[in-house]
């Protein structure tokens, strides 16, 4: 890989570290880990002060009482029951919950730009019944996610598309926590949810982490998948990482045509997974 193309792989996978909601996440979103006092995020918007980088743990008042996102902000059709299969027995509608960071929460564009919206819209154009609900938030690391999916718990879905692990890999967070953090988010799931199915999709640490790095972070995945049984996608940035047209003006976040990408290679993760009425 050249230099210059290395460069822009790695400001394309700073996407992750603003903190930034959409309209559709932007009240009392749960936050992932923030960055050290002082650090100002590339999207402009100052991360809060006093936090320790890395996994260090929120106080209670923040991990827990007031953060857990507003119903706005999940809220699908809640009606939808969890059934033994994945099509409601009653609505015939599947509910997919899209639990993620900055790259499903679409930032920089409209909510309907993101790519869960354009997995909707692609499902209601082929008549399947679909409920798609965008529970990312810009900013969340593993831990960040750990602690927020028990309220996400709370409603109920037919499958779970879990896309998280790229902040951890900008902060250089031991693969070890990483791994055991995400393991924790499916064993929950399963727990709470039995009949789910669960998407897993992969993320790359930047390459300025160093090879040996890159290659734990990676293997996360394909051993979570592997030894958890579920559905996989190795990388949610496939063909957009490092693509310069792919990704906003500033060269970090991908564009409208980047998330429809997303969405065009998720959708052959996805529809197997669902049945016409």
């Amino acid at each position: 890989m050249s230099n210059s193309r290395s460069l822009i792989l790695i400001l394309t996978l700073f996407c992750f570290l603003p903190i930034h909601f959409n309209d559709a996440t932007a009240e009392n979103v749960a936050v992932g880990d923030d960055a050290p006092a002082g650090v100002t995020s590339l999207g402009g918007a100052s991360l809060s002060e006093g936090a320790a980088l890395g996994d260090a743990a929120l106080s209670e008042e923040a991990a827990v009482s007031g953060t857990a996102p507003s119903e706005e902000a999940v809220a699908g059709n809640d009606e939808v029951t969890a059934s033994s299969a994945i099509v409601d027995s009653e609505t015939g509608v599947i509910t997919i919950l899209f639990f993620g960071d900055s790259i499903t929460a679409g930032y920089g564009l409209d909510i309907e730009q993101a790519f869960p919206a354009l997995i909707q819209e692609k499902a209601d154009s082929l008549d399947y019944r679909v409920d798609a609900v965008n529970a990312g938030v810009s900013g969340e690391t593993s831990a960040g996610g750990l602690r927020r999916v028990d309220w996400i718990l709370q409603r109920p879905f037919d499958i779970f598309v879990l896309e998280l692990g790229g902040n951890d890999g900008l902060r250089g967070v031991d693969p070890d926590h990483t791994r055991e953090n995400l393991q924790q988010i499916i064993d929950k799931v399963s727990s709470e949810r039995p009949a789910a199915q669960i998407v897993l999709t992969g993320m790359e640490a930047p390459p300025n982490m160093g090879n040996s790095y890159i290659s734990s972070f990676r293997q996360i995945y394909y051993d979570l998948a592997e030894s958890n049984d579920v559905i996989f996608m190795p990388f949610i940035l496939e063909d957009v990482a490092g693509e310069p047209e792919l990704n906003q003006p500033d060269g970090i976040h991908p564009t409208a045509e980047g998330h429809r990408t997303i969405a065009s290679n998720l959708w052959e993760v996805l529809e197997p997974l669902l049945a016409k009425p």
